[in-house]
């Protein structure tokens, strides 16, 4: 691998940078520059050929002595993070093993690499403190348009797959995968969706998954509940704050835990979002798909609106389908208007997918 770096990152470095090799393809080229997140420094580099942002982050003097290993060891964990194929990761990390610094190549290159950097700074709050490689991050930062002249735009991560294609002659992605049938609990409406979902997912992708299913827009507290003979047996929580009310169950954090951990073996699962309002979902958990062919989620059906945000649990939102479907009532224009403002929209598998494929396994 070829890292072309700012000044700044090779004087941490304490290297001389090597004349640049031409010879090396794009796609095992990258740019790196050394950046202070948080206080903490970050290494962010930036792939030649399709703009694939890798990030490490928290480093020490200690990680600089073995940058080499740590920069092979993220891109691995990242492509496997991907749904990639593990022959296909092995592949692509043994085929440019020896890491090269070099100074950054020009202009253009630089300026594509401290894009990345503000978008690194942009999600500086998804940086996990205690780890140096940050799978989830680097995913999320690729999937920004990034400009490529002349008024076009293309997606980091979009790229890298066809690149990736054209490397191996193949496909890239297997997992497992398993069906989801997603019932939102209501007295007198059915809201529901069935969805396939990568199993190597956490439970705070999946989280995010739910939001887009359902239209919400990830302005509440949310938790899931791990069922066993109808009695809750994990509580998997979605940030350090919920540990200060503990419960007699175990709790975890939904970023540290994978579905796989507990599907298929627990077949039911139930997902509370907005304690106000509380929306409960239940997930019954169906088939489990041996090799899936993607590397993000597909909603296979569903019907019915979700409520929108803030609209007062179950009664108001039973006053709020009474007033929209009278156009006589005098606050119906008013409620039309505010509810667009919350997100509420019917249902639309098309767009769904379309959000759930640009999404990915974020």
């Amino acid at each position: 691998m070829l890292i072309q770096c700012t000044k700044k990152l090779l004087e941490e470095l304490k290297i001389e940078p090597v004349l640049v090799n031409t010879s090396e393809p794009a796609l095992f080229s990258w740019h790196a520059n050394l950046i202070t997140v948080n206080r903490k420094k970050t290494v962010v580099l930036v792939n030649d050929s399709n703009h694939y942002v890798i990030v490490l982050y928290g480093i020490q003097a200690r990680n600089f002595k073995n940058l080499d290993e740590l920069i092979i060891f993220s891109i691995r964990e990242t492509l496997l993070a991907e749904c990639m194929k593990p022959e296909l990761v092995e592949n692509f990390t043994q085929h440019s093993p020896v890491v090269t610094y070099a100074k950054t190549k020009d202009r253009s290159s630089v300026a594509k690499m401290n894009k990345a950097c503000e978008m690194v700074y942009w999600h500086a709050d998804e940086l996990q403190s205690n780890m140096v490689i940050q799978s989830s991050v680097n995913r999320r930062v690729s999937t920004h348009l990034v400009g490529i002249g002349k008024g076009a735009y293309k997606h980091p991560n979009e790229c890298l797959y066809k690149d990736l294609e054209n490397f191996t002659g193949t496909s890239i992605f297997d997992c497992q995968a398993v069906e989801l049938m997603i019932t939102l609990e209501l007295t007198d409406y059915k809201v529901w969706r069935k969805v396939v979902v990568p199993l190597h997912f956490t439970f705070l992708q999946l989280h995010h998954i739910l939001q887009i299913l359902f239209t919400w827009q990830d302005c509440h507290l949310h938790d899931f509940n791990v069922i066993d003979k109808d009695k809750a047996i994990t509580n998997i929580v979605c940030g350090e704050d919920a540990f200060e009310y503990p419960k007699d169950i175990p709790m975890i954090k939904e970023a540290d835990c994978k579905l796989s951990e507990y599907i298929p073996k627990y077949l039911t699962i139930q997902y509370t979002y907005d304690f106000g309002d509380e929306w409960r979902h239940w997930i019954e958990v169906g088939n489990v798909i041996e090799s899936y062919p993607h590397n993000y989620s597909v909603c296979v059906e569903g019907e019915g609106n979700a409520p929108p945000e803030d609209v007062g649990g179950e009664p108001g939102y039973y006053d709020f389908l009474e007033i929209i479907a009278d156009p006589k009532h005098p606050d119906h224009k008013e409620m039309i208007n505010w509810s667009q403002m919350q997100g509420y929209q019917d249902f639309n598998i098309e767009l769904i997918n379309h959000k759930l494929k640009g999404y990915g396994n974020l």
